[in-house]
């Protein structure tokens, strides 16, 4: 009865804290802000000089994080995460310079990058067999909470009870709430590399020692199989481009402009919905994906390079809001499949580990891809309406990796069968 209670409030806790940090109703709105009357600075200056700045910090982050989380026992960053999202919002209210605007955006790459540890604290702290559940409920409160802060956003928008400044004291407000509910989090006593029972008389170096070995056993026994290398390059290269898509949708919304009512929460919370729906739907589909896969993969980028090259040259906002909904959608969908198929095929240990390497690899071409495409300094600082044309031909490229990775797994499964016979 004491562990069904412990995983219960462990589960309610989180879920709480992960509803409050996702209750940012000022997001769908944030370009529309930055490009307002209040700091007075041109769209061209947000994607190209703001912007990266927050890709980049996320990046270089990431991987002191990556190092960190286990070594600092979770609890810690998430706290972290609170307070850099309290920095952030307080300085988009209270400061108005370019300069205080670039540092924000280093903080909002702590914000990003600690996120991580709200999954895997979950690997540490919830015994196996309750992993599938606590991590469904922590999930569930995410997506409540950007649904919840899509709505309120746009009801406050459209009937004019707030303006997009305004907007950002309620996710200030958010911020301060998780900050303080994450004070209540357990802390975690033992963790998977660091702080075994086994470790705990240990020198650190030590134990340094022996996370090390057991980080290499859990990296070789993952990625020395081809199934998980595959579906984890599939994972990876798509949640670069949907990084990209979704950081610069909003300035091709503007672009396109049809200079009426602005509808972004209302298609944040389609999209949100279709997220949920769309990861629910998959986990009833009984298929075996390791004879399809690839085909699967192959059709589903090409699906997603068709709706992203629409959404880049309409002419109606309204197409562009459909196209960016439909998918969001796909993706959301195929990364459930691929999470789960990877899953699958690693020890329970590794899951943070995989799951952290694959994140690293997405906001390694993601970051390559800001400094090539969008940024002035160092790339052809290409307009809003191109950028997204290359993410539509860049899942092009992805369909063609995987169409080849298909007839190469085709051929050898093939010379198999004829050799046997």
């Amino acid at each position: 009865m004491k562990r069904l209670e412990t995983w219960w409030v462990i589960s309610l806790i989180l879920s709480v804290f992960g509803f409050l940090k996702e209750l940012r109703p000022s997001e769908p709105y944030i370009f529309e802000f930055l490009t307002g009357e209040w700091r007075n600075i041109t769209a061209d200056v947000v994607t190209q000089q703001v912007y990266p700045v927050g890709t980049y910090s996320y990046l270089a982050q990431l991987i002191v994080v990556f190092l960190i989380t286990d070594l600092c026992r979770y609890k810690p960053l998430i706290i972290v995460l609170a307070l850099s999202g309290i920095v952030i919002w307080s300085m988009l209210l209270w400061t108005s310079g370019l300069v205080e605007l670039k540092i924000l955006e280093v903080f909002y790459g702590t914000f990003m990058a600690t996120e991580v540890v709200y999954y895997s604290y979950i690997y540490a702290k919830v015994k196996n067999e309750y992993y599938e559940k606590v991590t469904s409920y922590a999930r569930a409160a995410v997506l409540a909470g950007r649904f919840v802060s899509s709505v309120l956003a746009q009801l406050l928008i459209s009937f004019k009870i707030m303006d997009y400044r305004q907007l950002n004291y309620i996710t200030f407000a958010a911020m301060l709430g998780a900050f303080l509910w994450s004070l209540l989090i357990p802390s975690v006593e033992t963790s998977i590399y660091f702080h075994t029972g086994a470790k705990a008389k240990l020198s650190f170096r030590k134990k340094a020692e022996a996370a090390c070995e057991l980080l290499k056993t859990h990296f070789t026994e993952s990625f020395s199989q081809t199934y998980v290398v595959k579906w984890s390059l599939w994972w990876s290269l798509a949640t670069s481009a949907f990084i990209q898509v979704q950081n610069y949708m909003q300035p091709l919304w503007k672009e396109i402009g049809d200079n009426g009512d602005t509808y972004n929460g209302v298609v944040e919370a389609l999209l949100t919905i279709m997220g949920c729906v769309g990861a629910l739907l998959v986990g009833y589909l009984k298929v075996d994906w390791t004879n399809k896969g690839e085909l699967l993969l192959s059709i589903c980028s090409m699906v997603s390079a068709t709706f992203i090259i629409i959404s880049s040259q309409a002419t109606s906002v309204i197409l562009s809001y459909v196209c960016y909904v439909l998918y969001g959608g796909f993706y959301h969908c195929m990364i459930t499949i691929a999470s789960m198929e990877i899953a699958k095929k690693i020890p329970t240990d590794s899951y943070g580990l995989v799951f952290g390497i694959n994140t690293f690899l997405a906001l390694l071409v993601s970051t390559l891809l800001t400094m090539v495409f969008v940024t002035g300094t160092m790339g052809w600082s290409l307009a809003i309406r191109d950028q997204h044309l290359v993410y539509g031909f860049y899942n092009i490229v992805i369909t063609v990796i995987f169409i080849i990775i298909g007839t190469i797994s085709w051929y050898r499964s093939r010379r198999d069968i004829t050799r046997r016979y």
